[in-house]
């Protein structure tokens, strides 16, 4: 049986969920393939262990979905300052949300409220089907259409296939695109911890030796941490006992907010960079981790993956009314509005991550004068904190 519609969506992820929601008010019929559901939100005072800073810009596109009104806002914590430090104690930077000139740098949220938020959304829009549980079998791509065919025999047919799944991407795969992903050698261990100091709405971040740790603020007197740590030392910290844990976090963090108590068991992601020469094919669109893979330091990856659904769904809705949905000249709007955004945030976190993993006592000099030396820079300071809270690029 072959099913028609104008855009199949790989992937219902944030990203892709993301996309179709962004299309409900499009007049285009959309499939969406999910291998799986996304679980209820659990009615305990749990946390989900993967947290996102999401800058303003990309709340705002939430919000135009009509998504970011609806979610548990007791859940989501503003940022209004943010401190790193190099691997000198001297070497700091600071942002405020009062020198950019808004109200706050980031909001951090749970993985899952937004999910759940984006699927309740999906479940009552008319223009969209989804197909889930479903796993892709084939994907074919021809001069008029692309055709996914499922593995329990039905077949998807649209104008335009996008990959929204994910960094293994399978669209990105069947439809030839070449990556060459390069691993960085490390993990970023997560984890949820109640603390003994107030954050005040202030995320942290250091540059170590032995990698980068973040706290992130969450409700209350509660963190989120990511430690991209190399191999070695984040298995050696996902099998320590809970309290040996806490007080190395801690001890990693400068005892900035006191004593650390586990919430949210560690888990951890592989870290890796992939920079495609190609984001779209005729007939293809690749959006989020199918499309680039980013050191997580800077805390942008949800944010380019958000920011990749926003283009798209700006390209398609602003198409000429008669323009097929998948051409390949209206996709490369998409892909030349977004791919300087993306090598830039690429350049920037490897660039970090090279210079602050060495052991070079001359860089070392110069990575932690130049942290220092920014701070003192308003102009450039305004610039980068512009940037990252999505109001450049």
């Amino acid at each position: 049986m072959t099913l028609d519609f104008d855009i199949i969506i790989v992937g219902a992820g944030l990203v892709g969920a993301s996309l179709a929601v962004a299309l409900r008010d499009s007049g285009l019929k959309l499939a969406l393939i999910e291998g799986r559901a996304p679980a209820p939100l659990p009615r305990d005072e749990s946390w989900d262990a993967r947290i996102y800073a999401v800058n303003p810009a990309n709340a705002r596109f939430l919000d135009q979905s009509g998504i970011w009104r609806g979610l548990d806002q007791t859940r989501i914590t503003p940022v209004h300052e943010m401190h790193v430090w190099g691997d000198d104690a001297a070497a700091r930077l600071d942002f405020t949300a009062y020198q950019a000139g808004v109200a706050e740098l980031a909001f951090i949220a749970e993985n899952r409220l937004m999910q759940a938020g984006l699927w309740q959304a999906l479940q009552e829009q008319p223009n969209v089907e989804v197909f889930c549980p479903a796993a892709c079998a084939t994907l074919e791509v021809d001069e008029e259409a692309a055709m996914v065919a499922l593995q329990d025999g039905r077949v998807v047919r649209g104008r335009l296939v996008v990959g929204a799944d994910g960094r293994d991407s399978w669209v990105r795969a069947h439809a030839g695109f070449a990556a060459q992903p390069r691993e960085y050698g490390q993990s970023g261990v997560v984890a949820n911890f109640a603390v003994e100091k107030p954050h005040r709405n202030h995320a942290y971040q250091w540059f170590r030796e032995d990698g980068v740790l973040a706290y992130l603020p969450l409700p209350g007197n509660k963190i989120s941490i990511v430690w991209s740590a190399h191999e070695s030392l984040a298995q050696e910290l996902l099998t320590l006992p809970g309290d040996e844990f806490c007080r190395r976090v801690q001890e990693a963090g400068r005892n900035t907010l006191g004593a650390l108590q586990l919430i949210t068991a560690p888990t951890a992601f592989s870290l890796r960079l992939l920079n495609l020469e190609q984001l779209v094919k005729p007939r293809v669109a690749l959006i989020g981790d199918a499309a680039h893979n980013v050191h997580p330091l800077s805390g942008q990856g949800a944010n380019l993956g958000f920011q990749d659904a926003r283009q798209l769904a700006q390209v398609l809705l602003q198409r000429e009314a008669q323009r097929d949905c998948g051409d390949y000249f209206l996709l490369r709007r998409y892909e030349r509005a977004r791919k300087e955004d993306i090598l830039a945030m690429q350049l920037v976190t490897d660039g970090l991550h090279k210079l602050f993993n060495n052991a070079n006592p001359l860089l070392r000099a110069l990575r932690n004068t130049g942290l220092s030396l920014t701070n003192r820079l308003d102009g450039l300071k305004n610039h980068l904190m512009r940037h990252a809270i999505g109001e450049l690029g």
